[in-house]
C-alpha cells in the first residue's frame, strides 16, 4: 500500500514562491498519473495540477497556469509543485494524489491514493 506526504508548505507573502513536494513510499502498484489538488475553507477540493505516467504530459487549472509547474521524478518518488508568484486566493490545503489510471483526472474521487496535505497561506 502506498503512501504518500507532502513537505514545503508555509506562509508567504503575495508575490513569493513556495515548492511543495510529495514523497510516495511504497508501491502504488501500476503506473499511475500524479496530481496536486487543493482545498480553501468552505471550498470543495479542486484541481490544480497534475502529470501523467510518463511525465511528458501535464495540466493545470486556468487559475494556476504560467505560475505554477508540476514535475515528477521516478527514480526518487517524488511529485513537485513549485508556486510562483503567488496570491492571497492560493491559500489552501494542498493534497498530492495518485491517480487511477496512467492520465491525468481531475477529479478527486478519481484517486486512490493522496496525502494528509499541507496548509499554505499567501498574505498581502
Amino acid at each position: 500500500q502506498a503512501q504518500l506526504t507532502e513537505s514545503g508548505g508555509g506562509s508567504v507573502l503575495a508575490g513569493g514562491s513556495l515548492r511543495l513536494s510529495c514523497k510516495v513510499t511504497g508501491s502504488l502498484g501500476s503506473r499511475r498519473a500524479l496530481g496536486w489538488f487543493r482545498q480553501a475553507p468552505g471550498q470543495e477540493r479542486q484541481f490544480v495540477a497534475g502529470v501523467n505516467w510518463s511525465g511528458g504530459v501535464t495540466l493545470y487549472a486556468e487559475s494556476v497556469r504560467g505560475r505554477f509547474t508540476i514535475s515528477r521524478d521516478d527514480s526518487k518518488n517524488t511529485v513537485d509543485l513549485q508556486m510562483d508568484n503567488l496570491k492571497p486566493e492560493d491559500t489552501a490545503i494542498y493534497y498530492c494524489a495518485g491517480a487511477r489510471d496512467s492520465y491525468i483526472v481531475e477529479s478527486w474521487g478519481a484517486n486512490d491514493f493522496s496525502g494528509q496535505g499541507t496548509q499554505v497561506t499567501v498574505f498581502l
